[in-house]
């Protein structure tokens, strides 16, 4: 198979979606890998690295898209990659549909088999290429957040974890999945007086073992999230409807509750957002405010670290990547369940129940 690596272009995106030793696995199985020049630089990955594993080194993207069958890339496509796509060709990226429907049709008129990383679900019920990025966001989130809180940057002026003497900041985390416990993790390191708010007891038992008594775990309802607002200094938002839109979680209204200058990092952002007020940013200008309160609502916070980022994703999304590659698409998608569920647009039509839901469509036939 002739797999096809652009370089991304969506505003400050330094992730690749293939490292050198991702060609050289494909290249040892006989499939031939066509990596756009200068793909991998914001990952400190130059192209004599890839060249030197097999890949073939091609100036022009439009060469990438023209050559390849599997299209690889990091994030959603943007509007000029949407326009080379074409029926045969299957496209395997993060894509968030649910928030994007130009994007979704887009994706229905090209003709293009999508799969989405983030719908792609094992016989667990875990999502494997979902799980990286989440833990990398997780973490940033808590990071961004100290640092819109200090006063140059237009937060409150306190420091997350406190001094001898001075009470350290509260954060309130909404939403107890992957991004939200390891947002929590760097908040408790940081020594914030940390409160985890998720709907799931089984999974709020599993967060006080794991944090060791040190962060409180709340049951999440709108009374109670309420009730902790006037308190808090940084709120993350970290919900999850896999495959549909996030729901608001904080309203707009629910902000007047709010310190002066206390910052929102909405994590969802991806999905539609979890705060009403959220709207996408980029790391050049992460943050607005309204109502006095910042919001950081960046959509690609893991290519902030691409080196950590590239390897944390390629390493999960390799073994699908061979997969696709040596029984080909078709036969992959039949025999693999987790492939299956991240299929997201096929033969025009939307497969993915979720995704359907959240744009308003009928669900397709799909494999």
């Amino acid at each position: 198979m002739r797999i096809g690596v652009p370089s991304e272009i969506k505003s400050d995106e330094y992730r690749v979606a293939i490292t050198p030793a991702g060609v050289r696995e494909l290249a040892s199985r006989g499939h031939e890998v066509v990596v756009q020049a200068g793909a991998g630089e914001g990952s400190a990955m130059g192209d004599e690295q890839f060249a030197a594993q097999g890949a073939r080194i091609v100036a022009d993207v439009q060469a990438v898209f023209s050559e390849a069958e599997l299209v690889l890339k990091v994030k959603e496509p943007q509007a000029a990659e949407v326009a080379m796509l074409h029926a045969g060709q299957t496209l395997f990226t993060y894509l968030h549909l649910a928030a994007e429907p130009q994007l979704a049709r887009g994706l229905q008129l090209s003709g293009a088999t999508c799969i989405a990383y983030e719908t792609v679900e094992d016989a667990a019920g875990r999502l494997p290429l979902l799980a990286p990025m989440s833990e990398v966001a997780g973490k940033i989130a808590t990071q961004a957040g100290a640092f819109m809180l200090e006063k140059p940057l237009g937060g409150r002026g306190i420091l997350l974890g406190g001094v001898p003497g001075v009470a350290a900041a509260t954060v309130l985390v909404i939403g107890g999945g992957v991004v939200g416990m390891n947002a929590a993790f760097i908040a408790i390191g940081m020594e914030a007086d940390v409160f985890v708010f998720d709907r799931s007891i089984d999974r709020l038992r599993e967060l006080e073992v794991a944090f060791g008594g040190r962060a409180s775990t709340v049951y999440s309802s709108t009374l109670a999230i309420e009730e902790m607002l006037p308190l808090a200094d940084l709120v993350i938002g970290a919900v999850l409807v896999r495959g549909g839109r996030a729901p608001h979680v904080v309203t707009r209204e629910q902000l007047k509750l709010m310190k002066r200058h206390a910052v929102l990092v909405d994590v969802s952002i991806d999905q539609g957002g979890c705060f009403e007020t959220s709207r996408p940013t980029t790391h050049s200008e992460p943050t607005y405010e309204v109502d006095e309160i910042t919001h950081y609502c960046v959509t690609n916070m893991p290519g902030a670290v691409p080196i950590t980022s590239t390897y944390a994703l390629t390493n999960a999304t390799l073994p699908y990547v061979i997969e696709l590659a040596e029984q080909g698409v078709e036969s992959a998608l039949h025999s693999n369940r987790a492939l299956h569920q991240g299929l997201n647009v096929r033969g025009g039509e939307i497969t993915h129940p979720a995704v359907a839901e959240a744009l308003g469509e009928q669900v397709g036939g799909g494999v």
